[in-house]
């Protein structure tokens, strides 16, 4: 068996998965680029607005007789040089001071709303559209060993909140790391370049902060790994129960029910709250060691304002405006680790469908034969899932094009997986599989596939139009075809007696219609591709005897000249067939036809004794004769 996703979230190392994040955003990064020059530009208008008010502050106090320094030319930074012109009344140089504030202002405005709308359509429009197509297209080639392995519950919370965290770590970490970093270099460059003694004594702290956010990091990962897991676990319960719905009620475990999810609903809560109590505690760690900067530069900063060694408005207050710019960014680190933890988490299990093995694939070198005859050869296949003993074993069987193989069995027997080998749903453990002499691992897929017409042993329909349901596999069939195939099925009358007919949509799974019906609409399906070979997997399950006979009626018109391989418990179907194989434990232990089979003592001929022994009590209390 295919080997299960791991919910726990074990499996590549941090490093691993950061490189193939990094790779994931290769793929974007002229959009990347773009984000960060809006960033850079965001910055550097910032840093001027700052200068500017340090600028007005230092003129006024001039102007009012206060100054202690003269503040033209400002030389804060090597790139930035700024001039009052001399001889313009102060009201009109407060006002040029102002209005250039206020547009930088506004032009920062501007440029947050594009920075906002990048980001938007980068991440979230773009990266997560074509992740989840990415993961869409993988789960569309994994062989159904992937999906025996695996829960529905599991691969859609990957599919979705876990692409989410992928998405997190673009957004929320690669381009907030590296504009945090450009800040906080730019923000000490301009502070040191104002006062060096200041700067370090202010930035004290910092290595403080980088120790605790790894700390908090590693205490972290663990916590949202297992609480991935609790969700996937509520999410698997939520989706069984709405599958199981009339099991439920048939059974009256409503309350039962709703008590089970309400536990598995708390404890991710109770296990949110683990989280939200550590990322509580250290954001106000942070912001109080940020703070002790605030007391160091009231003290040392003042002082120095006071031995005339800084100006107030160019110095100090732009020095106050940097540190709590930089105090800012560095609280940023809290967010930013945070996210970086549900990314790699969300990270390692999307990877984890990306990764996953195909087992079912076509050669490099496949033969293609769009085609197919139909003879169709089992030589010594076997077949187990994993290491658990084989399901089939040994079989030998050869037909040739046009007969028709029952295949009959107790539940476990194998008969299922024998006819999913024949369209590589599963791959032969040992052995080979011929279809007009060619192994089927040698054939195209997709040529093998549209050859093979099958009906499941459960019918599932899509939330779509009848008409569209049973041209699934033949898009482009026209209307008349697809009332041909309904007729043969059977169909066709009670699709008349539908609200609209063949363009009536069909409820989830096609719920609205019985088993009968949606068996006659999969069987309409299978035959509208005319396909060389039809596998049946017991289609007269879940259908009437009148019905029964009614399709397989038409069904003889259709099985002419194909091979078909049927599942089959039946003595009305076994009948018709050409050859029967009764299964036991995965071997053929009888072969023949029903008339050779049923004068020799086996499995065969109890099961015949069982069906008409239970015909004739049938008959018997309808007060019918015995035959």
């Amino acid at each position: 068996m295919g080997a299960p996703l791991n919910s726990a979230g074990a499996g590549p190392s941090n490093s691993l998965l950061v490189r193939r994040l990094f790779g994931l955003a290769w793929r974007y990064r002229l959009r990347c680029v773009q984000v960060l020059g809006i960033q850079l530009v965001l910055l550097t208008m910032g840093l001027f607005g700052l200068s500017f008010t340090g600028i007005g502050i230092d003129y006024i106090l001039q102007v009012v007789g206060h100054a202690r320094s003269d503040p033209t030319p400002l030389r804060p930074v090597h790139f930035l040089h700024v001039s009052l012109p001399a001889g313009m009344p102060p009201m009109h140089v407060l006002e040029v001071l102002g209005a250039m504030i206020l547009f930088l202002s506004a032009c920062r405005a501007v440029l947050n709303y594009v920075y906002a709308l990048q980001v938007n359509i980068l991440v979230q429009q773009k990266l997560v559209v074509d992740l989840r197509a990415e993961i869409y297209d993988k789960l569309q080639r994994l062989s159904f060993r992937f999906f025996d392995a695996n829960t529905t519950g599991s691969i859609i919370t990957r599919v979705t909140g876990d692409v989410q965290s992928v998405r997190m770590f673009v957004d929320q970490v690669l381009i907030q790391s590296v504009i945090m970093v450009i800040s906080l270099t730019v923000y000490a460059i301009y502070m040191a370049s104002l006062s060096p003694g200041l700067t370090l004594a202010c930035l004290a702290t910092t290595p403080v902060l980088w120790i605790l956010s790894a700390a908090f990091s590693r205490k972290i990962q663990p916590e949202y790994a297992e609480n991935r897991s609790l969700v996937e676990k509520m999410v698997q319960y939520l989706a069984e129960s709405i599958q199981g719905a009339a099991v439920v009620k048939g059974f009256g475990r409503e309350r039962e029910n709703r008590e089970k999810f309400d536990a598995l609903n708390s404890a991710v809560l109770t296990q949110q709250y683990s989280i939200f109590w550590w990322v509580s505690l250290f954001s106000p760690t942070a912001g109080f060691l940020t703070r002790i900067n605030t007391t160091v530069l009231l003290g040392y900063g003042g002082w120095l304002v006071a031995q005339g060694r800084l100006p107030l408005g160019a110095g100090l207050v732009v020095f106050a405006g940097l540190l709590d710019q930089f105090a800012g960014q560095v609280n940023n680190v809290a967010t930013i680790v945070n996210s970086v933890q549900q990314s790699l988490i969300g990270a390692r299990r999307v990877f984890e469908i990306v990764d996953a093995p195909i087992d079912v694939r076509s050669a490099p070198d496949a033969v293609r034969r769009p085609r197919l005859e139909g003879a169709v050869r089992f030589e010594g296949v076997s077949f187990e899932y994993g290491r658990l003993d084989p399901v089939v074993r040994d079989i030998d069987l050869e037909v040739k094009p046009g007969e028709c193989v029952a295949i009959l069995g107790a539940t476990g027997s194998g008969k299922s997986v024998l006819m999913s080998l024949i369209p590589r749903f599963y791959d032969v453990s040992r052995g080979r599989i011929l279809i007009d002499g060619i192994d089927v691992r040698r054939l195209h897929l997709d040529d093998l596939r549209r050859n093979i017409g099958t009906v499941f042993q459960e019918s599932f329909l899509f939330s779509n139009t009848v008409a569209a349901n049973i041209a699934f596999g033949h898009p482009d069939a026209t209307q008349a075809q697809v009332e041909r195939a309904a007729r043969i099925a059977a169909a066709h009358d009670f699709i008349m007696g539908l609200p609209k007919g063949y363009e009536t949509v069909l409820g989830e799974s096609g719920n609205t219609l019985s088993g009968g019906q949606r068996q006659r609409l999969a069987i309409a399906r299978a035959v509208l591709l005319e396909p060389a070979i039809l596998l049946l997997d017991d289609p007269t399950a879940a259908i009437d005897s009148e019905t029964e006979h009614e399709i397989f009626e038409a069904l003889d018109r259709a099985i002419a000249g194909r091979t078909t391989f049927i599942v089959a418990h039946r003595l009305s179907t076994l009948r018709r067939a050409d050859l029967i194989i009764v299964l036991e434990n995965g071997r053929i232990v009888q072969r023949g036809t029903h008339a050779e089979l049923i004068q020799v003592p086996g499995p065969y001929l109890h099961v015949a004794n069982l069906q008409l022994v239970d015909s004739r009590e049938l008959q018997q209390a309808s007060g019918g004769a015995a035959p």
